[in-house]
C-alpha cells in the first residue's frame, strides 16, 4: 500500500524470531494477534473461537494455561489449530515446560514471577532446544515492588526498566529469541515506556494498551496508542485488547494498520458524515454495506456517500462507491460514474459491480 501521506518513520530494525510458520521482526509484516476468552480446558469451544479469529484475519492467537489440566489439553489445540498458538503462563514454570512439550509456537511469561532465576534459565534452555520464542509481558498492574518504590509508581521508566531486567534474566540463560510487550492502561505511559525500551534493545515489540476498555473506548485508546507507536516505527506485532468479542479486536487491528498505510486486508468502507444535503438514510446504508463486505478478504476501498453533488469527487480514491440522492443515486468506479440507479437497488448494484470487476463472490447474508 502506498503511504501517500509520508507520516511514518522508518521501521525500527529488530532481530527476527519465529513462532511456528510466522516470522516476527522488522523485516516482516506487522503480525495481528488476539487471545481466546474461552476455557482452554474445553478444546472444542477454544478451537471454534480460534477458527472464527482466523477467518477474521488473526495470524497468531494466545491461550491461557492456568493449571495442569489446561496444559494437558494443549496438544489437542496445537494439533488442530489453524493458527500458531501462544501459551500464556504465570507463576508456574512447569506449565511452561508442559506447553513446550505440547508443541506450542511461543510462550508468554513474566520472568519475574515464574519461580526465580534458576527456573528462568531452565525454561530458557528448553525453549531454545525447541526453537520457541518467549514473549516477556510487562504490565503496569503487576510491576515489581522494588521498581514501584524506586520510581514512585508504574511510570514509563519503571516499566522499561522491568522489561530490561526480564530480558537480562533470559540473556543470562543464553537465550535471545525474545519478544517484549510493555503495556499500561493509559496511552501516554504506554507510548513513553515503549519508546524508552526501543532505544535500548533491538528485540521485536508487541504493541497494545492493556485494559483498554469496551468496544468504543478500547478502540479509541488502542488506535491512539498503537497508532502513535507504529507511526514512529515501533512495533512488530499487535493486539487490540477489548472488553468485547475477540473477533472485534481483529477488525480494529486491521483498520489501524490500513489507516496508517502499513497493511491492508479486506474491504475498507469510507463514508461521509451526514449533513443537510443528505437525502438517503446514510448511516443505515453505510452500515449495511460494511456488514455485507465483512467476509471479503481482497483489499479494496468502498465509498458510501450521502450526496451526489460532492460524493464522487470526494471519494475519487475509492475503488468503488455509491452516492445517494433523492430516490436514486450514482454508482461509480475510480471516481467515474458508471450508472444512475434507484435508491432501493444501490447496494445490490454496488455488489454486482464489485463481483464483476474483481471476481470476488459476496454472500448476501447480513
Amino acid at each position: 500500500m502506498v503511504n501517500r501521506g509520508k507520516i511514518l518513520a522508518p521501521r525500527r530494525e529488530t532481530v527476527t524470531v519465529r513462532a511456528g510458520r510466522l516470522a516476527i521482526g522488522s523485516g516482516h509484516p506487522v503480525v495481528v494477534q488476539s487471545m481466546t476468552n474461552t476455557d482452554s480446558r474445553d478444546p472444542r469451544a477454544t478451537l471454534r473461537q480460534i477458527g472464527q479469529l482466523a477467518a477474521a484475519g488473526c495470524e497468531l492467537v494466545r491461550v491461557a494455561v492456568p493449571d495442569k489440566e489446561a496444559a494437558g489439553r494443549l496438544r489437542e489445540l496445537v494439533d488442530n489449530s489453524p493458527l500458531p498458538l501462544v501459551a500464556d503462563i504465570h507463576f508456574n514454570h512447569r506449565l511452561a515446560l508442559a506447553a513446550l512439550e505440547a508443541g506450542i509456537a511461543k510462550l508468554r511469561i513474566n520472568p519475574g514471577n515464574i519461580g526465580g532465576a534458576d527456573k528462568v534459565k531452565e525454561l530458557a534452555r528448553e525453549a531454545s532446544a525447541c526453537g520457541v520464542p518467549i514473549r516477556i509481558g510487562v504490565n503496569s498492574g503487576s510491576l515489581e515492588k522494588e521498581l514501584l518504590e524506586r520510581h514512585g509508581g508504574p511510570t514509563a521508566v519503571a516499566l522499561a526498566a522491568s522489561a530490561l531486567g526480564h530480558c537480562k534474566l533470559l540473556e543470562d540463560g543464553g537465550f535471545g529469541e525474545i519478544v517484549v510487550s510493555i503495556k499500561a492502561s493509559d496511552v501516554p505511559t504506554t507510548v513513553r515506556a515503549n519508546r524508552e525500551f526501543a532505544a535500548l534493545r533491538n528485540y521485536p515489540i508487541h504493541l497494545g494498551v492493556t485494559e483498554a476498555g469496551t468496544l468504543i473506548r478500547g478502540t479509541v485508546n488502542s488506535a491512539a496508542g498503537i497508532g502513535i507507536m507504529l507511526a514512529e516505527g515501533i512495533g512488530d506485532t499487535l493486539r487490540v485488547s477489548l472488553t468485547a468479542d475477540p473477533v472485534e479486536e481483529i477488525s480494529v487491528a486491521w483498520k489501524i494498520l490500513a489507516a496508517l498505510g502499513i497493511r491492508r486486508r479486506g474491504a475498507e468502507v469510507i463514508s461521509c458524515p451526514t449533513c443537510g444535503r443528505t437525502e438517503v438514510k446514510l448511516i443505515a446504508l453505510a452500515e449495511r454495506v460494511e456488514r455485507l463486505l465483512r467476509s471479503v478478504e481482497q483489499p479494496m476501498t468502498i465509498a458510501v456517500m450521502g450526496c451526489v453533488v460532492n460524493g464522487p469527487g470526494e471519494a475519487r480514491e475509492a475503488d468503488f462507491g455509491i452516492a445517494g440522492g433523492r430516490g436514486n443515486g450514482l454508482l461509480f468506479r475510480g471516481g467515474e460514474q458508471v450508472s444512475r440507479v434507484p435508491e432501493s437497488e444501490l447496494v445490490e448494484e454496488l455488489l454486482r459491480l464489485i463481483e464483476r470487476e474483481t471476481g470476488v463472490v459476496i454472500p448476501r447474508r447480513e
